[in-house]
């Protein structure tokens, strides 16, 4: 499922505008955190950024998504895969087609 790092990605990132989360993790990055907060409020705000229920959640409202937090979801899926070891990245071929 190669949408659950983004989705904690994204949950860690909006935590990280909360004092007491901002402590506790430093994933994500801001284009997740600027695209994607309001998303993340809407669809998922009543899970814990780290609850692994928030990626099921952003898997089945990806449609919902706006455009702007699919393309960030998108680009920091694909900066990802860049940085990942080799053998990570052959199974997240085709993640994009389970969406939603």
């Amino acid at each position: 499922m190669r949408l659950k790092p983004i989705a904690l990605a994204v949950a860690a990132t909006v935590a990280l505008t909360l004092p007491a989360a901002a402590q506790q993790t430093k994933r994500g990055n801001e284009t997740l955190k600027k695209y994607c907060t309001g998303d993340y409020l809407t669809y998922c705000g009543n899970l814990a950024p780290d609850d692994p229920a928030t990626d099921a959640c952003f898997q089945k409202n990806w449609k919902k998504l706006s455009e702007n937090c699919r393309r960030a979801i998108d680009a920091y899926e694909a900066e990802q895969q860049q940085n990942a070891p080799a053998k990570n990245r052959q199974g997240s071929q085709g993640g994009r087609e389970r969406r939603g």
